[in-house]
């Protein structure tokens, strides 16, 4: 089975469009999602009708629980606060429930999904610490983990000194962020994992990112917004 991994729309719908595109054309049998659809970006409603339509499985992020029902909305930073908030007057109460309803964790397909860390997913860690990040082994059964969060996409395994995915270690895989990456590199990210052959691949899509910061000045968002879209930082 392929599956197609994204996580971190962030209401880019330009971006999520473009990587759509990239998923029809090279093929997958599923799309899943790590969360955080809305939040950010200028089109909250497109991009959580659009999961819904073509996500097979969805877990929840931190920003989808802020613009659902407030919770966490404090602990997010400012511009995501802003934007927090809009989204939450844009998206209607069906939208809304439809986010807070959506699950911490799933096993589906062979895999792990997560937001950010299968250890207490609603503590919303930032797995960039080696002695974190080795302690999530311990909190999920499957072989491979995906998760989002950080928007910097990366593999750890179970072993120090192995960085590619291969049958008999285990692994967390962050799949990066489709509308706000942050590694220094602005194309979109999809990941495509092979659950029978353990092949994993991060593709990087291009888009209209004037496109998509042009929604988020239309929105009435911070300009800084759009414009980090622009340098992928």
């Amino acid at each position: 089975m392929r599956l197609a991994i994204v996580s971190d729309i962030h209401a880019n719908l330009q971006a999520f469009e473009a990587v759509l595109a990239d998923i029809d054309r090279k093929g997958a049998d599923a799309i899943v999602c790590c969360g955080d659809v809305v939040g950010y970006g200028g089109d909250p409603e497109a991009c959580v009708d659009l999961v819904r339509e073509r996500c097979a499985a969805v877990v929840l992020g931190n920003h989808d629980l802020a613009v659902a029902n407030g919770t966490g909305l404090r602990m997010l930073p400012p511009e995501g606060r802003e934007a927090a908030r809009l989204h939450r007057h844009i998206l209607n109460d069906e939208r809304k429930h439809w986010l807070a309803g959506l699950p911490d964790r799933l096993e589906i397909f062979g895999v792990t999904l997560v937001h950010a860390a299968p250890e207490e997913p609603r503590s919303w860690m930032r797995l960039e610490a080696a002695r974190d990040a080795a302690r999530q082994f311990d909190h999920f059964a499957t072989d491979l983990c995906f998760f989002g969060h950080t928007h910097i996409p990366g593999v750890m395994a179970d072993q120090l000194g192995v960085f590619s995915i291969r049958p008999g270690r285990r692994y967390l895989v962050n799949v990066g962020s489709v509308g706000q990456p942050r590694d220094g590199d602005p194309r979109a990210c999809v990941g495509y994992f092979e659950t029978e052959t353990f092949a994993y691949e991060m593709s990087r899509v291009a888009y209209s990112t004037a496109g998509a910061a042009g929604a988020i000045r239309a929105a009435g968002l911070s300009e800084g917004l759009g414009a980090r879209l622009h340098t992928g930082r």
